[in-house]
């Protein structure tokens, strides 16, 4: 899939190649396919996936986090299913994502899983 233009908004949406895109700059990180689905690992952690249809993206988010990000856009995000609640996860429509949006989240997901001095090093070579 790729990037199209919203011109109702005039934004880029973000698709599976934008996903590609971010991950392949992430130190540490690979993708796997487990089950059809598309996933991105830092060792045996996953930090973000893809539905198996590729319309929608799972990724780590803190649990303390994840139903103040839902309330504040339901047509964007929404809850994992309930086996994966125990986990530090949260969905998203990658219709409804910008590809900058769809970075700062799959950064942050990434973020979570590598050593500080990882991530520290990575945000010095690409600053937000």
């Amino acid at each position: 899939m790729k990037t199209r233009i919203d011109r109702r908004e005039w934004t880029a949406v973000a698709g599976v190649a934008d996903v590609r895109a971010v991950t392949s700059t992430l130190p540490r990180a690979y993708e796997v396919v487990v089950r059809d689905r598309i996933k991105w690992r830092v060792g045996a952690i996953v930090f973000a996936a893809l539905s198996r249809d590729e319309t929608s993206i799972g990724f780590g988010y803190p649990k303390d986090a994840r139903d103040a990000l839902v309330e504040s856009d339901p047509a964007k995000f929404f809850l994992p299913p309930a086996g994966d609640l125990r986990y530090n996860w949260t969905c998203a429509w990658l219709s409804q994502l910008g590809v900058d949006e769809l970075e700062e989240l799959v950064v942050d997901a990434w973020i979570m899983t590598v050593p500080k001095k990882v991530w520290t090093a990575y945000l010095e070579l690409h600053p937000r």
